[in-house]
């Protein structure tokens, strides 16, 4: 299986877009669960890793803490914001395997925030794509360059699918 070279500097930078694009929508899951603070707490652990550097235990367990939030809030665009959180704090841990699923965690804290912000919009398609307009237009030069050397995701058939797609399509030109 080919490797794609992910340096430290990478997962720093990818991890402070993630956090960027996934902090503005998680009003939306405190709004459904105001005492719940696991997918905030992801936030501020991956910023803490980017300001530090380092993988620990403490993320990794911030992150699935905000999983095991998505699955319990009860609201799909709840649900996607705390996934938005979830994939951020997970940022630094994808793996320098040349897969679609690698490309698709790099990909998923803005996918995921489109979703969420596409969702409480009434599934207003027109928000989600909006939303990765932004994704796009943030992503920094590294991040984009990253993407680059992960294979291409395919449209698929799901709203999610064509999410994925026109952000990593978009990041590649």
């Amino acid at each position: 299986m080919d490797k794609v070279n992910i340096s430290d500097e990478d997962r720093r930078l990818l991890g402070l877009w993630a956090a960027d694009r996934v902090e503005p929508v998680l009003p939306l899951f405190e709004a459904k669960a105001p005492a719940d603070t696991r997918p905030r707490e992801a936030i501020e652990g991956i910023r803490a890793f980017v300001r530090e550097g380092r993988r620990t235990a403490r993320l990794r367990s911030l992150g699935w803490a905000a999983h095991a939030a998505a699955r319990e809030v009860g609201d799909p665009a709840a649900t996607a914001a705390a996934r938005a959180a979830c994939y951020a704090a997970a940022t630094p841990y994808i793996h320098p395997l040349a897969t679609p699923h690698q490309s698709k965690h790099a990909l998923a804290p803005a996918v995921y925030g489109a979703l969420a912000r596409e969702l409480a919009a009434g599934d207003d398609a027109g928000v989600g794509d909006e939303e990765i307009r932004r994704a796009i237009e943030h992503a920094p030069p590294e991040v984009r360059e990253l993407v680059r050397r992960m294979p291409a995701r395919s449209p698929g058939r799901s709203r999610l699918d064509t999410l994925y797609h026109q952000l990593d399509e978009a990041l590649r030109s």
